[in-house]
């Protein structure tokens, strides 16, 4: 069976994830494609076999060519798209955030557990990196031994002019949030952000953080979060454990020694470190839709948990402090 997907918003990643779905896996192909700019509706509409550009999302959603639906349009809409793919049947997959509130993240719970059925995924991809599931094998396998202590860094070469001090969290840390709850299989009790040195390359923005996160189990995380680094983009996670360390691997895939220097390539961006974690994450969504099955990445319950421990380090950053994470408990349909 071939999917139908419709996609409601086609900006940079709108048309990564159309190029990706649109002969993609499992035979699955874009047929309807829905923008705030009309204009580059019809541009990316007219580069498909298949697709028309439709006037607005809700047109997307409530097409009968529509088996399900892809929302990349912009923070606060999501809310009311994902909402109206619930109220329609339609499976949904919706790039991070899931909403832009806490409140309207469990709206969206809220609606799919009196639906009774999962139809939301929530793109985080890191659960879908090779290297990030490796790691996550290596802490499951018990081969360090306990987690004691987690070290984190979430480093971009640059950012937009628009990107404020908020976003190093809300848009940037909360990437880490969704990780280390799905490396651990449990909850973050606890967050409180530092402000070092600002570096002078970061304009305005208080830039970089560091973030302290608690484990339920009392594993201790640290982030830092530097967003004007300049020398590319990098992620990295190592685990201490009572009986040795885990870590990931540099992305680079040569090391280069010439003229007394050691040398490897470091990733430009976000696309080009993650290209294989997004080619497995759309792929695995799409063969869990056509087989009628739950989605196996970030369901809308942990879409709403990020965003709840988000704005607990919100609240840290400005108002200075430790912050309990007040998280109510996980819906039997989440479980």
């Amino acid at each position: 069976m071939a999917l139908d997907v419709g996609v409601i918003g086609v900006g940079m990643i709108g048309q990564e994830h159309i190029r990706r779905l649109d002969g993609g896996p499992g035979g699955s192909r874009v047929v309807a494609v829905a923008d705030a700019d009309a204009g580059r509706a019809a541009t990316v509409a007219a580069q498909l076999p298949a697709a028309k550009a439709l006037p607005s999302g809700e047109d997307v959603i409530a097409s009968d060519a529509v088996d399900a639906v892809v929302v990349t349009s912009w923070g606060p809409t999501h809310e009311p798209y994902v909402l109206a793919c619930i109220a329609a049947g339609k499976p949904v997959f919706c790039e991070k955030p899931l909403a832009t509130t806490q409140e309207a993240c469990r709206r969206v719970v809220d609606a799919e557990v009196a639906a009774g059925r999962r139809l939301v995924q929530v793109g985080f991809n890191r659960r879908f990196d090779p290297a990030h599931r490796a790691l996550r094998q290596a802490v499951d396998d018990g081969v360090i031994g306990a987690p004691l202590l987690v070290h984190c860094a979430h480093r971009n070469a640059s950012v937009p002019a628009h990107y404020t001090r908020d976003m190093s969290i809300a848009d940037t840390a909360i990437h880490e949030i969704d990780e280390l709850r799905w490396l651990f299989g449990q909850e973050i009790v606890a967050a409180q952000v530092f402000t070092p040195r600002r570096s002078s390359r970061g304009g305005e923005l208080q830039d970089p953080l560091l973030v302290l996160f608690e484990m339920a189990d009392g594993v201790l995380v640290d982030l830092e979060v530097s967003v004007n680094v300049h020398y590319g983009y990098e992620i990295r996670c190592e685990v201490s454990g009572e009986t040795g360390t885990v870590e990931l691997a540099e992305p680079a895939p040569v090391r280069i020694r010439r003229e007394g220097t050691v040398a490897g390539l470091v990733p430009a961006d976000w696309r080009e470190r993650f290209t294989l974690s997004y080619d497995v994450e759309l792929r695995e969504w799409v063969d869990s839709v056509v087989a009628a099955r739950p989605p196996q990445g970030s369901s809308a319950w942990d879409g709403y948990a990020a965003q709840v421990v988000s704005d607990a380090a919100l609240q840290s950053l400005h108002a200075g402090g430790r912050v309990a994470v007040e998280l109510p408990g996980r819906p039997e349909l989440y479980r």
